[in-house]
């Protein structure tokens, strides 16, 4: 029986031609492929940025990966979904597991990654990450020289995000989604708000860019796939 394994990939920020030359040609040689759906129906974002890298054998899992607050409910769909990509892979298969952006970096691959760990034949093929794909579309420097850096999700408490943002020149913050009003009052109070920028669903035919966090009307609903960079330095550039 031939070996299989399994490769986590990250598809990057969205446009499917910042993917990775090494992603690319692993897409287009496994034999199964996981994606993740938010939803039961099957809405992967993650698996229409490849479509055009995977062979018509390939055999497409989409599995839903519930985002609640129900610690147990997110704990069974993990085990269920790790216990069935390791069988695929034991049974000698090539399998892959794609997530966007970075697999390393807030994401559900890490979960997986827990409990098939040293058990099985693992490859990581990293994958631009949001705000690195932020930070190129919109020419804003993110860490240079002495400069620290810190990635928070807007998730965390009021405080340790305020405390980041005094102790770091420069701030990623993600997951802003549904937080926005609550970062720019927190950026306001601190003198950043001319510091930062906001990108929504960077590289994609959909991709909305606010240089201005001023700008964004009050209760202006914004996309899911929010992200504000904070760098301090960026000040004398933009007043």
């Amino acid at each position: 029986m031939s070996t299989g394994k399994l490769f986590a990939i990250g598809t990057g920020p969205g446009a499917s031609d910042l993917i990775t030359v090494r992603a690319a040609r692993i897409l287009g040689e496994i034999q199964v492929l996981y994606a993740p759906a938010s939803r039961k129906q099957g809405d992967s974002l993650a698996l229409s940025i490849v479509r055009e890298y995977l062979s018509e054998q390939v055999l497409i899992k989409e599995r839903h990966f519930p985002m609640t607050a129900d610690a147990g409910e997110k704990r069974q769909a993990w085990d269920e979904i790790a216990a069935e990509m390791a069988q695929d892979v034991t049974s000698g298969k090539q399998v892959g597991f794609i997530t966007l952006g970075d697999s390393m970096l807030f994401s559900t691959w890490v979960f997986l990654l827990e409990r098939l760990g040293p058990q099985l034949d693992i490859e990581v093929v990293p994958g631009i990450t949001s705000f690195a794909g932020i930070a190129s579309r919109a020419q804003f420097p993110l860490c240079m020289e002495q400069q620290s850096m810190a990635v928070m999700s807007c998730t965390a408490d009021e405080e340790v995000l305020r405390r980041a943002l005094i102790d770091h020149e420069c701030v990623v913050l993600m997951k802003v989604y549904g937080r926005f009003e609550k970062i720019r009052a927190l950026l306001a109070e601190l003198g950043l708000l001319q510091c930062a920028i906001l990108m929504a669903n960077a590289s994609m035919e959909n991709e909305m860019y606010y240089p201005e966090l001023a700008a964004i009307k009050a209760g202006e609903a914004l996309p899911y796939f929010s992200t504000i960079l904070v760098n301090r330095k960026y000040r004398q550039q933009k007043v």
